[in-house]
């Protein structure tokens, strides 16, 4: 039953809830789309990049764009947390930043619940069981989510990614769901201790 849930089910239900989301958060999109289009000082309202989905299949993600393109006077990217913005910082911490996914959520690429999508360039450090969260759809959010989010350790997230790949159910999507807005409200897990976001992944040691 669960690989029925798992293989078929679950994208249909996917397909229908984020398009019912995203015509209900139409009005409240449009207003962080022009605000983000201000705040990022003509970088975009969005961002766009190559990540592995489902059996390592490569498509573009689309997110909101939190940050600026600033750079230094060597034409360098400033740090992450230097150009994060005041508005940035507020849509990522409410994980509003991620609502633009359900538009891969329709096309296919990406499931709602399901191991995060990471880099590309991540894909030939994985060692064969952490290669094994390509299994199913990447989501917009997961187990490993609501157990941590950002302040998980890379070996800790895989684990617990891997561990969602077992044990995909509806039941399972349901808690994964209320933990997430649970998380979302107290704001928890977003980075790591002294940093923006998510250090990188080097590899296993």
């Amino acid at each position: 039953m669960n690989r029925l849930y798992r293989d078929y089910i679950k994208r249909g239900l996917g397909f229908c809830i984020s398009l019912v989301v995203l015509v209900c958060l139409s009005p409240l999109l449009l207003v962080v789309t022009l605000w983000l289009h201000f705040a990022n000082k003509g970088a975009g309202a969005f961002f766009f990049q190559e990540r592995p989905g489902k059996d390592g299949k490569i498509f573009k993600i689309i997110k909101y764009k939190t940050m600026t393109d600033e750079r230094d006077a060597n034409g360098k990217l400033l740090p992450d947390e230097k150009r994060l913005t005041r508005v940035g910082r507020l849509v990522r911490s409410t994980s509003i930043d991620e609502l633009p996914q359900l538009v891969n959520v329709l096309k296919g690429d990406m499931a709602i619940i399901g191991p995060r999508p990471l880099l590309v360039e991540y894909l030939p450090l994985y060692s064969p069981e952490q290669a094994r969260r390509h299994e199913v759809r990447p989501g917009i959010t997961g187990w490993a989510q609501c157990h941590g989010r950002n302040a998980l350790s890379w070996s800790e997230k895989f684990k617990l990614d891997v561990w969602y790949v077992d044990h995909c159910s509806f039941l399972t999507d349901l808690q994964v769901i209320f933990t997430t807005i649970k998380k979302v409200l107290v704001r928890d897990g977003i980075s790591q201790d002294g940093q923006a976001t998510m250090e990188a992944f080097k590899g296993n040691k």
